[in-house]
């Protein structure tokens, strides 16, 4: 690790857990709640009923940092299910298949899985 920056590893670490939970709650607000921008039309009901509301509560548990080891393993499965069912099947590479996010949450959501909800979360306070 850069010297530089090794002093802030927790705090970045944090910030990456913080900034994830956000970005995939969006995701699931604009599914379930059509917030902040609605849904694109005819969207399958699964991705709607089943997919949204893990996006959207996922989301919120990994930002606040709440079961975030839980929430992170489960929206990591869904992102795997999502690139495979959405994406894979229309080519092999994410450049090419428009899967990159969803390759992205995929690992991050695993990595905050095997590592915890560090700093700055419910988890940590309840200790």
């Amino acid at each position: 690790m850069a010297a530089f920056m090794s002093s802030y590893s927790s705090q970045t670490y944090a910030l990456l857990r913080i900034v994830s939970g956000f970005l995939f709650a969006v995701h699931g607000g604009q599914k379930v709640l059509n917030f902040p921008i609605e849904a694109s039309p005819g969207m399958p009901w699964f991705i709607t009923y089943i997919a949204g509301p893990i996006e959207l509560v996922g989301g919120l548990l990994i930002l606040v940092g709440l079961f975030t080891s839980w929430a992170a393993f489960i929206s990591s499965g869904l992102m795997a299910v999502a690139y495979w069912m959405a994406h894979g099947t229309k080519a092999l590479f994410p450049q090419e298949n428009q899967g990159e996010l969803a390759v992205l949450y995929c690992f991050v959501f695993l990595m905050i899985s095997a590592t915890g909800s560090g700093i700055w979360s419910v988890d940590d306070a309840r200790k």
